[in-house]
């Protein structure tokens, strides 16, 4: 298995595939350290170059970020980070999963429809390049429920 749970000793590692994943908004490690010494929050990174952080709220929970070092994509990498996102977000009782992504990402918003988000809200010039950003949210089944799959009818 590549996709591991990691904590605040990675910071490092992970503000290094942040920067090359998104060269123009990067998150340093200090930030990513303080984000991952929070309680609420689960750190997973791919060790073939991608990371995904999701914060845990009782029964949401929300990516924070998930990113691939460009070599990487179209390699399944973020892919098998969100499946590991969306089993553990279940497994810890989660029934809404949400994200924001920038309208303009086509690869990333066709990876999210494919694992079962919907668009449930746009957030106007939300990044720095005054792009918007589209609200995704999936319905997840509780890991108690009786349902064969993670994923809810939403």
């Amino acid at each position: 298995m590549t996709v591991q749970r990691v904590g605040p000793a990675h910071a490092a590692v992970l503000a290094a595939i942040h920067g090359a994943a998104f060269p123009q908004e990067p998150w340093g490690a200090g930030a990513l350290q303080v984000q991952l010494e929070m309680h609420s929050v689960i750190g997973l990174l791919d060790e073939r170059g991608g990371l995904l952080l999701l914060r845990v709220t009782a029964d949401e929970a929300e990516i924070l970020t998930i990113g691939v070092v460009p070599a990487m994509r179209r390699h399944g990498v973020g892919r098998a980070l969100l499946d590991e996102a969306l089993d553990r977000a279940a497994a810890l009782g989660v029934r809404a999963l949400y994200l924001e992504v920038g309208v303009c990402n086509g690869p990333a918003r066709a990876l999210y429809e494919a694992a079962g988000f919907l668009e449930v809200g746009r957030r106007r010039r939300y990044y720095a390049s005054g792009e918007d950003a589209l609200v995704l949210r999936a319905t997840l089944a509780a890991a108690s429920d009786a349902a064969p799959t993670r994923l809810a009818s939403n």
